[in-house]
């Protein structure tokens, strides 16, 4: 029997088994789920450990930085393998404003001079460690050479400097030394700047990332005393030169004076590093929630250490990068215009296995998948793209530009997105993304076995968080700080992402490699197969639906759980603004979702028309579009979706229902009432959306 015989028969046997008939799936009819059943069984079985373990170490040889010749090696390698496979590819290349560093210096001045050897040192048997790395100068980091005194910042948050405030110290004309953790670098940039520093370390604290975690690198997974976590230090997303439009090849840019960039020198430097600097460090004694895992008791300062930190790079020569992002794509064979995306950055600063070369293999086997069940005559109904995006590290530039470009068809077209990152260095499941498309998640992990051989993802996804029988496991939300950004955060495209987890310490490194990979984080690769299985259920599951499985019910009682603390907040302070309204467009938004879903599945134990589907499918692809505000927040015009964002002042802490939140913290009461009345009006625009849809489904 021919392989595409087989697989017909696989199809055929499935729609005529009166059992597989009786299973459910949402946005399916009963024959069509048990066929869309076969053909997940049949995608859960192709990607491979020993294909996984291949891209990885192809991927990983080198240090891949955007905008070197090694990064355009991996996207050369991502098509190469997708044309193989026989899926439509394209690379699109944007040139990005993105100076490289050319040198970087930080010494000791005072006491005992002494320049820092800045660079990792190579461990015994990682090769890797030993060939070319990337110089440790965080992106996007001001030039300057700058002598001063030193001052500890803690973790260099907002409230860090009002600590300092309290206790007299001031960092004007001071070299700030804050540790890595509890905030994006980015704010730790921002914030040392706009209090006066003429200069930013960033260190990695054993505390927090070292050895009091675990055995360090090369004997355990943690990071060792000469490690360094790069980083992108810029808050924005996209090409900064081109703020909020993509950078094509006629755009118009800004000057770098009008860019949302750091002025001063932001340096990563590793914790043994540090050491040499902070305990010659006196002053102040450090409150004792300051005090990190070297072995001194940390002072504040400053001095009487005096640094000197000295950054170039190469912006006056050579300031535009080619950035590179890879598509792979398969068309739809009903619904070619309605699109699925699944995909994950291609970059890292140093051989990146984990971030994000995992992320990279999951989609290419995900795209292997898709790719070999056309060639047995399985054509997905909607369009399929499978990309690697390039620049993710320096501010989610290639996905954000990709999104910029063609925003009008991913506004119109685009169905849902899924992301991965760092999808797999341990064996630990979890996931994220839109509320409407969890139980979407939720399913796909039912029917992926978990490699442990104890049951099903999602079955070891509830054990391991000891997830009561009446819960469902906790979900991450779509905040911001990877390539999902674009498409929900600015267009309010429904998301989901997902990845395997585990100890490590090696982020942002150069010992973040193959050798790592082996040793310590997913040394058999099958969970690297198992997030790759989890993207090809969920990108079928998708493309193949009659309606689209968005839940708007979930969706709506998981906005309802995060109007609590705002009716707390302005209960607290005493105003007259009322939530009333906005509790009433979501609990419209419930019932009106409710009704569709008996309708929903009422109707697809028939046979409705394809154009009746098509006026559902677009009516349900205008809800989240509905919490969308043009303007964007008054914070931040580029994010527009009004539901979740990453809080200004933290970067890596989700801040729900922004405008008004935003306008809560400015103690802004007029402000706050007018944010209540226009997030109710647009969730009873998303309402009417549903409603809509139900009503095309009844064909009226």
């Amino acid at each position: 029997m021919s392989v595409r015989t087989r697989f017909l028969s696989i199809l055929l046997a499935a729609g005529s088994s009166s059992a597989a008939a009786q299973q459910t799936m949402t946005g399916y009819g009963a024959a069509a789920a048990a066929r869309q059943r076969e053909v997940e069984r049949d995608a859960i079985a192709r990607p491979a450990p020993s294909n996984a373990s291949m891209h990885s170490k192809q991927l990983s040889r080198e240090t891949h930085v955007a905008g070197t010749p090694a990064q355009l090696t991996t996207a050369s390698y991502v098509i190469d393998q997708m044309k193989r496979w026989g899926l439509e590819t394209e690379m699109r290349t944007y040139q990005i404003w993105m100076p490289h560093p050319t040198s970087v210096h930080v010494s000791r001045v005072s006491p005992q001079p002494k320049s820092l050897a800045l660079a990792e040192p190579p461990v015994s048997g990682d090769a890797t460690s030993s060939t070319w790395q990337y110089p440790t100068v965080n992106g996007y980091s001001g030039q300057g050479d700058v002598t001063a005194e030193l001052v500890y910042a803690n973790y260099g948050l907002i409230e860090d400097y009002a600590q300092l405030d309290s206790m007299g110290v001031s960092v004007r004309g001071k070299i700030v030394m804050a540790r890595y953790g509890r905030s994006f670098r980015g704010i730790k940039a921002r914030e040392a700047e706009k209090h006066g520093a003429v200069a930013l370390l960033i260190y990695s604290d054993p505390q927090d990332d070292g050895f009091a975690r675990g055995e360090v690198y090369p004997e355990g997974p943690m990071r060792p005393s000469g490690g360094v976590q790069r980083g992108s230090v810029m808050n924005s997303n996209g090409d900064p030169s081109t703020p909020g439009y993509g950078s094509t090849a006629n755009a118009s840019r800004v000057a770098p004076s009008q860019m949302t960039i750091p002025r001063i020198p932001v340096v990563p430097v590793s914790y043994g590093n540090a050491a040499e600097l902070l305990k010659y460090v006196r002053g102040k004694d450090v409150p004792q929630t300051w005090q990190g895992g070297l072995s001194f008791r940390y002072h504040v300062g400053p001095g009487p250490v005096r640094a000197r930190v000295t950054v170039s790079d190469d912006r006056a020569t050579k300031p535009l990068k080619p950035i590179y992002n890879t598509l792979g794509v398969v068309r739809g064979s009903e619904f070619p215009d309605e699109i699925v995306i699944i995909g994950g950055h291609r970059d890292g600063w140093g051989p990146g296995a984990a971030d994000n070369v995992s992320g990279t293999v999951s989609v290419l086997e995900a795209a292997r998948t898709v790719a070999e069940q056309v060639k047995q005559g399985m054509r997905p109904r909607r369009t399929i793209i499978f990309a690697t995006w390039d620049a993710e590290e320096w501010g989610l530039i290639g996905s954000t530009e990709f999104v910029e470009d063609d925003s009008l068809r991913l506004g119109r077209d685009a169905v849902a997105y899924f992301n991965q990152d760092v999808a797999a260095q341990g064996p630990r499941f979890g996931g994220g993304g839109s509320p409407s498309l969890r139980a979407t998640l939720r399913d796909a992990a039912r029917v992926v076995p978990d490699p442990n051989g104890k049951g099903s993802v999602y079955v070891e996804w509830r054990r391991a968080n000891a997830v009561a029988d009446t819960a469902e496991p906790a979900m991450g939300d779509p905040g911001g700080g990877s390539d999902f950004a674009g498409f929900y955060n600015h267009l309010g495209i429904p998301i989901a992402d997902w990845g395997f987890g585990g100890a490590g310490g090696v982020y942002h490194s150069q010992y973040d490699s193959y050798a790592w990979m082996t040793r310590f984080g997913e040394p058999g690769f099958q969970y690297h197969a198992t997030a790759a299985k989890i993207g090809a259920v969920m990108a079928l599951r998708v493309a193949n639906a009659d309606v689209l499985p968005y839940d708007y019910a979930e969706y709506a009682r998981t906005i309802r759980l995060l109007i609590d603390p705002i009716e707390r907040r302005v209960e607290d302070r005493k105003w007259s603004a009322s939530t009333a309204s906005l509790r009433a467009a979501v609990d419209r938004l419930e019932r009106e979702a409710t009704v569709f879903n008996t309708t929903r599945d009422s109707v697809l134990r028939g046979q409705p028309a394809k154009a009746v589907l098509e006026r559902t499918n677009r009516a349900l692809m205008q809800v989240e579009r509905a919490v969308t505000r043009p303007e964007g927040l008054k914070t931040r015009p580029w994010f527009r979706n009004l539901i979740y964002v990453a809080d200004e002042n933290n970067g890596y802490a989700n801040m729900p229902l922004p405008s008004v939140n935003e306008a809560i913290r400015t103690a802004d009461e007029a402000l706050t009432r007018r944010e209540l009345a226009d997030l109710a009006a647009r969730f009873n625009r998303a309402a009417d959306a549903v409603a809509t849809a139900r009503a095309s489904l009844l064909g009226r």
